[in-house]
């Protein structure tokens, strides 16, 4: 089985939204490919260290949205949305953190779903058909294999409620 995850970043991704979940998740024991639209391998920005255009989605068990304004450019990248809509229709768990529900309501892929995101984006949430999480920002909220939360400081429930999706065991 594939214990690769998909992080789409984009050239406003800020760092801690982006490099605590991929280094989490490495450090599991996942390959974590952050990709970028319209980058090639070898290029970069910050974090993004796969070429885009290679993206099969079924060579991945997960998908992570980081926050910050990344998302906000991303929606509009019609390649992205696509990938988000694999994910879903393949209900393979889906991560969406902070501005990461702009990307998920883009997809359409919110109608009758819990989604929780950074205050500011819960009219898109709702526009997108989905029921707004206001929950505390150390908290996430998980709707089948979707697993959102509102801002960086849910990392540790965000990323702990992923991994259980996955089906991956952390003991310490």
């Amino acid at each position: 089985m594939s214990k690769q995850i998909l992080m789409l970043v984009g050239d406003y991704a800020e760092d801690y939204e982006t490099m605590v979940p991929f280094q989490f998740l490495t450090g599991l024991g996942y390959t974590v490919h952050a990709v970028c639209p319209d980058k090639n391998e070898g290029e970069s920005i910050a974090t993004a260290i796969h070429d885009f255009e290679a993206v099969h989605t079924a060579d991945y068990v997960g998908l992570v949205i980081p926050g910050g304004r990344a998302p906000e450019y991303l929606r509009m990248n019609e390649r992205i949305l696509e990938i988000v809509r694999e994910f879903d229709a393949a209900k393979k768990p889906i991560a969406a953190v902070c501005h990461g529900a702009q990307i998920l309501a883009a997809a359409d892929v919110l109608k009758g779903r819990t989604c929780s995101a950074y205050p500011a984006c819960a009219a898109e949430v709702k526009l997108a058909g989905g029921t707004y999480a206001d929950i505390e920002v150390t908290e996430a909220v998980t709707d089948g294999h979707l697993i959102t939360a509102p801002a960086w400081p849910a990392h540790p429930a965000w990323m702990a409620q992923f991994i259980k999706a996955l089906g991956a065991t952390v003991t310490i």
